[in-house]
């Protein structure tokens, strides 16, 4: 049953970290219980609930839901627990971080790693779509992705990005493939990613707190709603589900309350 989810899982466009945390969950439910019976699959919830924090409760139930759908019963799928959100927004790189941050790596001589941030930024993408990315979606200026429900999300990638990065291309000889490549010519891993921008935050000096794949993500989500405030238009870029996931950007960053706090209180 492990193998023939896993297959399905490999259709989708879920990211390998997505996958793997899904495929744990169904590991997880097998260890515990015989079968996969809605009394069971209730059970295990409880279980959840006793033990893991509401995220991680959430993720194992994603995954329990997906192995559900790939067997076609949706019906039993399983409801989310409610998860008590913060006022604001944590750890997200400030646009001055990101600017001296692509500044840094561009005076360095590290074109590859600020394209790297240049695309997260500039287009919203997900580390696992970020991958993704070809030679001929640049000379396009969006790359289309479908959702396992059949939904398409375009990913645009603004003019003055576009242009540098077909120079870039250029430069270095490439005119097909992957962009995001490894020292051995494979696509680069978002793990690989991830570790060496923390290495880059901590040459540079920067919160590495803040520097992630994700954090870019984000950056491009509070800069976009602050010179377009367009909430709804913002959630089809995110490919979100519901615009209420979305609705987190209009929240100000820690930071951001502090200095405004500080800035307007006088008495």
């Amino acid at each position: 049953m492990i193998d023939t989810f896993k297959a399905y899982l490999d259709k989708t466009n879920l990211s390998e970290n997505s996958k793997s945390a899904y495929l744990f969950a169904f590991k997880q439910f097998n260890e515990q219980y015989s079968s996969v019976t809605k009394k069971n699959l209730t059970a295990y919830k409880v279980w959840l609930v006793d033990n893991f924090k509401p995220q991680t409760v959430n993720l194992r139930l994603r995954g329990m839901n997906s192995y559900l759908e790939s067997v076609g019963k949706e019906k039993w799928k399983l409801s989310f627990v409610k998860v008590q959100q913060k006022p604001f927004l944590e750890n997200v790189i400030s646009e001055a971080d990101y600017l001296y941050f692509k500044k840094r790596l561009k005076e360095d001589g590290e074109l590859f790693w600020y394209f790297v941030i240049r695309f997260l930024a500039a287009t919203g993408a997900r580390v696992s779509e970020l991958i993704q990315i070809k030679v001929d979606h640049v000379k396009l200026g969006y790359l289309d992705l479908y959702s396992k429900g059949g939904k398409l999300r375009r990913i645009y990638i603004p003019k003055s990005l576009q242009e540098e990065a077909l120079c870039w291309l250029t430069d270095k000889g490439q005119d097909s493939g992957f962009i995001f490549l490894n020292q051995r010519g494979q696509r680069i891993t978002t793990r690989g990613i991830s570790g060496e921008l923390k290495k880059f935050a901590v040459r540079y000096g920067i919160d590495t707190k803040v520097v992630y794949p994700h954090s870019f993500r984000h950056r491009f989500a509070k800069s976009f709603l602050a010179k377009c405030n367009d909430i709804a238009f913002l959630a089809d870029l995110m490919g979100h589900e519901s615009i209420e996931t979305t609705r987190i950007y209009l929240r100000k960053t820690a930071t951001e309350q502090r200095e405004i706090v500080d800035n307007i209180i006088d008495w």
